[in-house]
């Protein structure tokens, strides 16, 4: 596809080679910065204008910025994986446009198309492409983290969609997710808190659903989970998703179920994938409603034999566990992850470059 024209403002004072060297070596997550950032500028008169590559550091907010006060932001979270080559590719862009550009419809601020959207990952990384780490190896999942926002930047008090807004795109290297191994989470549900209701912005990526959701997750990191699940706001009763991450149940016959999406559940880019790599790999995916009941009684029967969560970060995740006030939910089977951890790896393969990608889901960047 075309891509808009970004103006190049280079930083004049670039990180060292050896001191990000240093920083790729051990990047963990989301602490590091690369030294630029893409913006493009709305306004109501002008549109989307301003294309331009800067330097990365603080941004200046009026006061009154509308974002401060109404939270009308949204935001994508997308990666760029090195290839043994040394090019620079992204993973289904596109998606996550789409995705933007629903998330920018429902909290009313102006959309940006696919050709803004992934101009901007290529001409950040034009300039910051010396940040995408490469991998030591085929278990070495370190990538660049771009996180695509959109903020209310006008200076206005009244309880209007801004007139003015920013879009811009950060970058930060990222480890691997899981550096001693991937081992199955526990899962704390949560049965006072609701992350989303019907109407709301569950299916929009903006910050208000994610700081929802944090109160729930202390409530979990204090019974030792990794990770919270939340059930429907209406009936509280059927399982929508994790607080960052899609659910996925395998069952024994070869199906594979996850929460069909409604406007309370995020429409993952890795979720939709899973789907796709399901059939690839012989299974039947399933998108409907699934009950916490019938997680518990298809975990001690046997019936369900695996249960995963996925999304850009962790990629796929096994559960272990499910812990509730009142009780455990542990799979009654040998344990094994065979299924996820099968679908983990030729997701990976596909977006590190390592096997064909049939479905046409990469886009190179450099």
């Amino acid at each position: 596809m075309p891509t808009a024209s970004f103006d190049i403002l280079p930083s004049n004072q670039p990180l060292a080679d050896e001191l990000r060297q240093n920083i790729l070596k051990n990047p963990g997550f989301g602490r590091h910065f690369s030294d630029h950032m893409a913006n493009v500028r709305w306004t109501v008169d002008a549109g989307w204008h301003g294309h331009a590559v800067r330097p990365y550091g603080p941004l200046t907010l009026d006061p009154a910025a509308s974002v401060l006060h109404y939270g009308q932001e949204i935001f994508e979270g997308i990666k760029a994986y090195r290839h043994a080559d040394g090019s620079v590719w992204t993973f289904r862009p596109e998606k996550n446009a789409e995705r933007f550009r629903k998330s920018a419809h429902r909290l009313a601020l102006p959309e940006l198309s696919d050709e803004d959207f992934v101009g901007s990952l290529k001409a950040l990384l034009a300039q910051d492409h010396a940040w995408v780490p490469t991998p030591a190896n085929d278990s070495d999942e370190c990538s660049l983290y771009l996180r695509p926002f959109m903020i209310a930047t006008e200076a206005f008090l009244g309880v209007r969609p801004a007139h003015e807004v920013d879009y811009y795109v950060i970058a930060s290297p990222a480890g691997s997710y899981f550096k001693g191994g991937i081992a199955p989470v526990s899962i704390w549900l949560s049965s006072h808190y609701k992350r989303a209701a019907p109407g709301g912005t569950g299916f929009a990526k903006c910050g208000g659903n994610y700081a929802a959701s944090l109160a729930a997750q202390k409530e979990a990191e204090q019974h030792g989970c990794g990770q919270v699940a939340f059930l429907d706001a209406a009936e509280s009763k059927w399982i929508e998703e994790l607080g960052g991450m899609n659910l996925f149940f395998v069952y024994k016959d070869g199906r594979l179920v996850t929460p069909r999406l409604t406007d309370t559940i995020l429409e993952g880019v890795t979720r939709n994938s899973v789907l796709t790599l399901a059939k690839d790999e012989g299974l039947t995916p399933e998108e409907r409603p699934i009950s916490i009941d019938e997680w518990r009684e298809g975990a001690a029967s046997g019936e369900i034999t695996e249960v995963f969560a996925c999304g850009t970060a962790a990629v796929i995740t096994p559960v272990g566990e499910l812990i509730t006030e009142h009780e455990r939910i542990r799979l009654n089977g040998n344990g094994g992850n065979d299924v996820a951890m099968r679908i983990r790896t030729k997701l990976l393969d596909v977006q590190y470059g390592r096997s064909d990608d049939t479905h046409g889901w990469l886009t190179r960047l450099v």
